[in-house]
């Protein structure tokens, strides 16, 4: 124990002389030099493609001649590190660098290039973002209770960095600002009762065919409904079986013309009791109503035109549809979306206090934090103006909330920033803060009632796991694969192919729903029973019905309801084999190597291939040439040449690799009258047969690629911003914590949510300048 303790103190002073380095590896740590031993590298191994004048891929070297020039473009030096690392550059036709050269490149990128404190991370900062249409909703549904989605009416969102929640890109045009008035009015219109308490009773309709009229010049409409081109009224007499309160109601629209609009006057029994103007047009008629009291008997209901105006180029009219009588009314209960904006815990002793009351918790919930007094005095302003204008308690109340719901402190989420000018403050974001990112991430919506409740006692951080392990097996973390997962593997885009008829008759709108729902309870499957992610490359299982299962040639499956299967073979399990991805990536009438190749190196490897170089050659698709080989035979012919051999030699070996599905994921072993080859070998080495050897080099050989694009990708749907070197810090702390767990989902999440961006952020500006 002694000598333990002796070793750990001599550490210690080690550590703090700065000579741990050399006592641990036997050298002392030496700094390298770009200009001396770095760039005489590139110049050998890269400047051929990438330097004096040449720009292969969109990349030229020559612009870099020191740190500073570097870290101008460190998304470049990203994309070099990667390639540098998985043995993908220089290409293997290529003279390569010794392992030991290689290593050096690497240490040199990591250390120099994305130099990171981590005993003093950056976080970074995240732009003050607007909801996006999927959040809005959610968020409405949540705060009001509404059941329809207002935002469906919205301009679509832009996407950055593959999501549609990143701040820079999340702008405001001006026809949105509008969008929200008439959302905001919408919304409070359907779930707010204004005209008191709600009343209801039985319905007779009377249609206009069996109506009557003293009007002259009146005439059936359209077959259904009635005009009155003279002033007059249309009549039924109805039996009324028991005496009480009703609504006379009458649906109609009105041919407009002169300074005013039809007036329709109910009528019983010849006595007037009530008038409206009917200002609806042809194509939205309204109904309108009366409400009065009827004793038992034979009474004569009528509606009367009672204000006709022609002259020569116009001509008023009133047209109606139907009569209606409703009742004997009862009470009936407010609808819960009234409640849960008007009733309060306890009652208040007046209607002031009772609408403060009302005000200052809808703005807590809507802004996702405690409101200022100073808010609720400016929202009690409003309502206090409407008051004045003789208007109701609910009426007033709903222009107040119409306030908050266009209110930036609703539509945007920001967080209190102490020192805004000075990028070099770091602090940890505020609880109620943290309560919103987290809410947003699992479920793209306002934080709940116990959120709240937590973040009200600054407990919320004590009790992050707990917290992430509830929202995770709550069914609105279904929104995690409406939103995150859609979004990464692009099956979104499901909706919009469109396989040719004649190549893939069996494709139709029920199988392309079925790809779509496979998918999302693969990904829902490992969310809730916590799984391995690395089940999204490979494993045993999928989910299909029916229909879906006969397109994988799967039988003993029926019926419309999804079940999950177990395959005896291992050419399917995992996303790749999904045949909503596989279909994604192709074309209409065939497969695509490159889009298959290229969708795992972005998606799956996170090292995307530059963009082609213009005027490149399709490959031809005359009959002729695809009757003179198999796909893959014309594709290597095509990449002979040297413009396009580089990417083609990263992408086509993955592509290829799943050869054996056709355009749409089904099974095939032949390529017109050629016989499928699967077999590659992708840049790196690693030699394949099959898709499922592919996909186990994937899982064993790059497994640190794929958990590193996963994590990176999932922190940018968190945090609303793209990962920058600073990240690199906490993203190899996540990648440590999930290989310490299995690599269950939950322990990613929760590393996320614990990590340094999420908890915390900086003041504006940069925070570091290149050395």
């Amino acid at each position: 124990m002694i000598r333990l303790l002796v070793h750990m103190m001599a550490l210690l002073l080690l550590l703090e002389s700065g000579e741990a380095d050399a006592a641990l590896f036997g050298k002392k740590a030496k700094r390298i030099s770009y200009e001396k031993e770095i760039k005489p590298l590139l110049v050998k191994y890269c400047y051929d493609c990438h330097g004096n004048g040449k720009k292969k891929g969109g990349l030229s070297l020559d612009k870099f001649t020191d740190l500073a020039s570097i870290a101008q473009d460190r998304k470049s030096w990203e994309h070099i590190l990667k390639n540098v690392k998985g043995g993908e550059m220089p290409p293997d036709d290529e003279e390569q660098p010794t392992q030991s050269e290689r290593d050096q490149i690497i240490a040199w990128i990591d250390t120099e290039v994305f130099q990171a404190d981590c005993d003093n991370p950056d976080p970074g900062r995240v732009t003050i973002r607007r909801l996006n249409r999927a959040e809005y909703n959610n968020t409405i549904r949540d705060l009001v209770g509404v059941e329809f989605n207002p935002a469906d009416d919205f301009p679509v969102d832009d996407v950055g960095y593959g999501f549609d929640n990143i701040g820079d890109v999340l702008s405001l045009p001006p026809v949105l600002l509008e969008k929200y008035y008439a959302a905001a009015e919408k919304i409070l219109d359907e779930a707010i009762v204004t005209t008191g308490q709600p009343l209801k009773g039985p319905k007779q309709r009377i249609e206009a065919e069996t109506l009557k009229t003293t009007a002259d010049g009146s005439f059936p409409y359209s077959g259904k409904a009635f005009a009155l081109n003279k002033e007059g009224e249309i009549y039924h007499t109805i039996k009324i079986e028991k005496g009480g309160e009703y609504f006379l109601v009458a649906r109609a629209f009105g041919q407009q013309a002169g300074k005013e609009p039809p007036k329709l006057e109910f009528r019983v029994d010849s006595n007037k009791v009530g008038v409206v103007e009917v200002r609806a047009t042809e194509p939205h008629p309204k109904e309108y109503s009366v409400k009065l009291h009827l004793e038992p008997g034979e009474k004569r209901l009528a509606a009367a035109y009672i204000n006709n105006f022609v002259n020569r180029s116009e001509d008023r009219n009133l047209i109606i549809d139907y009569l209606e009588v409703v009742g004997p009314l009862s009470v009936e209960p407010y609808p819960e979306t009234h409640r849960r904006i008007f009733e309060l815990p306890q009652p208040m002793k007046s209607e002031t206090a009772q609408a403060e009351a009302i005000l200052e918790r809808f703005a807590k919930r809507a802004f996702r934090r405690p409101v200022q007094p100073e808010e609720v005095k400016r929202l009690m302003h409003l309502y206090e103006v409407a008051r004045e204008e003789k208007v109701s308690f609910e009426e007033g109340i709903k222009v107040a909330l119409s306030a908050i719901l266009i209110s930036p402190h609703f539509l945007f989420r920001g967080e209190l920033q102490p020192e805004p000018d000075n990028p070099a403050s770091v602090h940890l974001i505020n609880e109620h803060a943290l309560a919103s990112r987290l809410s947003y991430f699992l479920w793209s919506t306002m934080p709940d009632e116990e959120l709240t409740r937590l973040a009200d006692r600054k407990q919320l951080r004590k009790n992050l796991e707990r917290q992430v392990q509830r929202m995770l097996k709550d069914p609105r973390s279904r929104r995690l694969v409406d939103n995150f997962a859609s979004q990464w593997l692009q099956i979104r885009n499901l909706m919009n192919i469109a396989p040719d008829k004649e190549t893939f008759p069996g494709f139709d709108d029920s199988l392309r729903e079925a790809m779509r729902k496979e998918t999302e309870l693969y990904f829902d499957y490992v969310m809730r029973e916590n799984r391995s992610v690395l089940e999204f490359l490979d494993s045993d299982y999928t989910f299909v019905n029916e229909r879906l299962a006969k397109h994988y040639g799967i039988k003993e499956v029926h019926g419309e309801e999804f079940r999950k299967v177990t395959f005896q073979k291992r050419e399917r399990g995992g996303l790749l084999t999904q045949a909503s991805i596989l279909t994604i990536t192709s074309n209409p009438t065939r497969t695509s190597p490159v889009k298959r190749g290229k969708w795992v190196l972005e998606n799956v490897l996170g090292s995307p291939p530059p963009p082609p170089p213009p005027d490149v050659p399709e490959l031809s698709e005359e009959k002729e040439t695809v009757l003179s080989g198999s796909l893959r035979q014309r594709m290597e012919q095509h990449r002979e040449k040297t413009l396009c051999s580089s990417c083609h030699s990263r992408m086509d070996p993955i592509g290829f690799g799943f050869e054996n599905f056709d355009g749409i994921g089904a099974w095939r072993e032949q390529d017109g009258k050629f016989p499928i080859e699967p077999g590659g070998q992708l840049v790196s080495g690693e030699s394949f047969q099959s898709a499922a050897e592919l996909k186990q080099i994937l899982v064993s050989k790059k497994r640190e690629e794929f958990l590193r694009c996963l994590t990176e990708k999932m922190v940018t749907y968190a945090l609303g911003r793209g990962i920058e070197y600073y990240d690199k810090c906490a993203t190899e702390e996540v990648l440590g914590r999930l290989a310490k767990k299995e690599y269950r989902f939950s322990e990613l999440v929760l590393a996320i949510v614990e990590s340094t961006p999420f908890q915390k952020r900086r003041g504006e500006g940069e925070r570091l300048a290149a050395k």
